[in-house]
C-alpha cells in the first residue's frame, strides 16, 4: 500500500467493524464461475511444461508493459505453457464489475500475445474496501470469478481450485489455487461469520485442499497463493505480517493455515504479496516444501526486506523488476528467475537452478 502501513495496521483491529459492512452483506458465490462465452485457450496435455510465474502485476502502468515485453521475447524464444499470476491482477482496489474496463487495461493489454491458460490467485488490492488493499470488500473479488467466463486467457472457475497439467492419465503438476484473503485482511470481516477463520469459506476451502492433496496424482504439487508463509521481503512471515503481534492482522491465522493443511505436502508454495523475487530453502519447519515469492511483475520493494529475516535463501532481490520460470518434467524441476531493466525491456537470467 502507498500509506503508511504500520499506522493504519496498528488501528486496523479497532476499525475492522466499519470495513466488513460491505463483507457482512452476504457469503461471496464460493461456487464455479459462469459457462465461459468464449473458447479458453487450453492447456497443454506435455509432458514437458514450461511455467511462467508472476505476480503482482496489474498496474497497466508502463513497468508492467516492460515486464510483459521480456516475457514475450522469452515466449518468442522457447514458448510458455501457461502462466500463474499470484494476485494483486487489478490496482489499486479490484474491479467494479466483471466488465470493468481494468481487465482490458491491466491484463488483457499488456499481456497481448501470450495466447496460453493463465491460472489466476486472488490477492488483498483485488478485495479492497477503504483502503487499497485492506481486503476489507471480499465481495469484490467475484467480479474476478465472473471474468472467467469472458476471457480466453484469464482462469479462475471458483475463488480456489486445482488444475493438473501434463498427460491426463499422468498429470506432471497439479496446481492448488488458494483464497487466504479472508484470514490475511489487513481489516479482518470480524462480523461476517461465513469468512471467519473457523467459517463456513475458510473451513469448506480446507476440506477440499485436503481431499485434493491426498487425491492428486501429479508429480508436482504446487500451492498457489498471494499471500507468502514465509518471506524476507518486507511484509514478513504469516504469523509477524509487518512486523506486528496484532492478531490476526499479524496473519496468526494463515500460519497455522498452512502448517495444518500444506507443509509436507506440497513441493512449492508459490506467492506473491512482497514485490520482490525470492527463492527460500526448505526447512525442517517448512517440513521439505519450500517457498517461491515472485511479485516484482510491476513493482519493486525498493530494497526494503523484514527486519530479522531470517529464512535461508538461495536467492534474493528486493530492487529490480521480474518474474520466474519453471520447468517442469516428470522427473525434474528447474527454476530460473529473470530481471527486467523498464527501460529496455530485456530479461536479464539473474538465477537458474535445479531444485529437484
Amino acid at each position: 500500500m502507498t500509506v503508511d502501513r504500520r499506522g493504519f495496521l496498528s488501528g486496523a483491529a479497532t476499525a475492522a467493524s466499519v470495513a466488513t459492512l460491505a463483507a457482512a452483506a452476504g457469503p461471496a458465490w464460493a461456487e464455479p464461475a459462469p459457462a465461459p462465452s468464449v473458447a479458453k485457450f487450453p492447456y497443454p496435455d506435455s509432458a514437458e511444461l514450461r511455467v511462467l510465474i508472476t505476480g503482482d502485476a496489474g498496474t497497466g502502468a508502463r513497468p508492467q508493459w516492460a515486464v510483459a515485453d521480456a516475457i514475450r521475447a522469452l515466449h518468442a524464444d522457447t514458448p510458455f505453457s501457461l502462466a500463474l499470476g499470484l494476485g494483486d491482477n487489478v490496482y489499486e482496489s479490484g474491479p467494479w464489475a466483471s466488465d470493468d474496463a481494468q481487465f482490458d487495461a491491466k491484463f488483457e493489454a499488456p499481456n497481448h500475445g501470450l495466447d496460453f491458460p493463465w491460472i489466476m490467485v486472488q490477492g488483498n488490492h483485488d478485495n479492497s474496501s477503504i483502503l487499497p488493499g485492506d481486503g476489507g470488500w471480499l465481495l469484490r473479488g467475484d467480479h474476478e470469478v465472473a471474468y472467467h467466463a469472458r476471457s480466453r486467457r484469464w482462469w479462475m472457475p471458483s475463488r480456489y481450485y486445482s488444475v493438473p497439467v501434463g498427460p491426463p492419465a499422468t498429470p506432471v503438476v497439479e496446481f492448488f489455487v488458494l483464497d487466504l484473503n479472508p484470514i490475511a485482511a489487513y481489516l479482518p470481516p470480524l462480523f461476517a461469520p461465513f469468512w471467519a477463520a473457523d467459517g463456513q469459506f475458510m473451513t469448506e476451502q480446507a476440506a477440499w485442499l485436503d481431499r485434493a492433496l491426498s487425491e492428486s496424482t501429479a508429480k508436482w504439487k504446487i500451492v498457489c497463493t498471494h499471500h507468502p508463509y514465509l518471506s524476507n521481503g518486507s511484509h514478513g512471515n504469516a504469523g509477524a505480517y509487518e512486523g506486528l503481534t496484532i492478531e490476526p492482522i499479524n496473519g496468526n491465522h494463515v500460519k497455522t493455515f498452512f502448517e495444518t493443511h500444506v507443509l509436507g505436502r506440497a513441493n512449492y508454495v508459490l506467492s506473491g504479496h512482497d514485490h520482490c523475487l525470492q527463492v527460500l530453502e526448505p526447512t525442517a519447519a517448512t517440513k521439505g516444501t519450500r517457498q517461491l515469492v515472485s511479485g516484482a511483475a510491476a513493482k519493486t520493494n525498493s530494497g526494503a526486506h523484514a527486519k530479522g529475516a531470517t529464512t535461508p535463501a538461495l536467492f534474493e532481490n528486493f530492487t529490480d523488476l521480474g518474474f520466474m520460470v519453471l520447468d517442469l518434467t516428470p522427473t525434474s524441476a528447474d527454476l530460473g528467475v529473470y530481471t527486467v531493466d523498464p527501460s529496455n525491456g530485456l530479461p536479464v537470467n539473474a538465477f537458474q537452478r535445479r531444485l529437484a
